[in-house]
């Protein structure tokens, strides 16, 4: 379907809009209905930015949709306005992943001012992986997530709010931010194996953490190995746990070729992701150059 002259009609209703809001300030139009003129004025440019969605061209269907968000916040039109900012965003999203941010950002401010917290963590998130995924910008990510959990724990969330900061602990771990990564990690493996339905995932929490844990020091990650086991009896079951100590006698014997026959072992099982190769990875360095050192 052809919906080119769709961008004509919406530009001719902007023009409208523009004309409407102009008229709507002037003393006379001011005395003489200004804010029905206003009010319709925001759902031309709505429309206009339907059309340009129509026509696929994203830039000025965010714009139009903040125009509409500006004029309701002139109205004191709070909710209509932070609508439309979100709008705007995911327009922007697709083309301007900058101004998609700057559009939420304000979405933000006016949900927060209202108290609504559960929509403003939830945008935030938004950023985040526009960050992560457009900008690239992972300490911006981080920021976000960290922010979306806070408001995901002031309004009794922890679930969500977890989900967040295991996207912070990820990501702080490849960052080599060791310490934030196993705060965390513990704090959501400690959550998990008080819950019946989350306990299964506390394995891996704890995996996670202790292999951070070794990425800075072997004698720590055997101390934090038998701390999770006293807490959490069912993770010296767990084939995560067993190939730790593997990894931690192989680290202990300078010995690469079993520490490398222990992870593909455990491979073939559970294969392993993107994030635990790294960190096996950046373990394994280190028994290398302890063995080059020695030579």
């Amino acid at each position: 379907m052809d919906n080119s002259g769709k961008d004509k009609e919406a530009t001719a209703l902007m023009a409208e809009a523009d004309k409407k809001v102009r008229s709507s300030q002037s003393f006379f139009g001011a005395m003489f209905g200004g804010s029905s003129k206003m009010e319709e004025a925001c759902d031309m440019y709505v429309r206009a930015a339907n059309m340009y969605k129509m026509a696929k061209n994203w830039c000025a269907a965010g714009n139009a949709f903040s125009q509409a968000a500006r004029l309701h916040l002139q109205m004191q039109g709070k909710h209509d306005a932070a609508t439309n900012f979100i709008d705007a965003g995911n327009a922007f999203k697709k083309a301007d992943p900058q101004e998609a941010i700057n559009c939420l950002n304000r979405a933000i401010e006016i949900y927060t001012d209202m108290g609504r917290f559960t929509i403003a963590a939830k945008h935030h998130i938004t950023i985040a992986e526009i960050y992560e995924t457009e900008l690239v910008d992972i300490d911006k990510a981080i920021a976000h997530y960290e922010q979306a959990a806070d408001y995901y724990k002031g309004e009794e969330s922890t679930s969500s709010a977890n989900k967040c900061l295991l996207k912070v602990a990820t990501y702080a771990a490849q960052l080599e931010q060791y310490p934030k990564a196993i705060e965390i990690y513990e704090q959501v493996g400690t959550h998990a194996m008080d819950s019946t339905l989350l306990k299964y995932s506390a394995k891996d929490h704890f995996f996670k953490a202790a292999l951070c844990h070794f990425c800075v020091d072997m004698l720590n990650a055997k101390l934090a190995v038998q701390k999770y086991e006293e807490m959490f009896p069912a993770f010296s079951d767990s084939r995560e746990c067993k190939l730790l100590k593997k990894l931690l006698d192989a680290y202990e014997e300078q010995n690469v070729d079993a520490y490398t026959d222990s992870v593909k072992e455990f491979d073939t099982i559970s294969r392993l992701d993107q994030w635990l190769t790294t960190m096996l990875l950046r373990i394994k360095k280190t028994i290398q150059d302890d063995e080059s050192d020695l030579r």
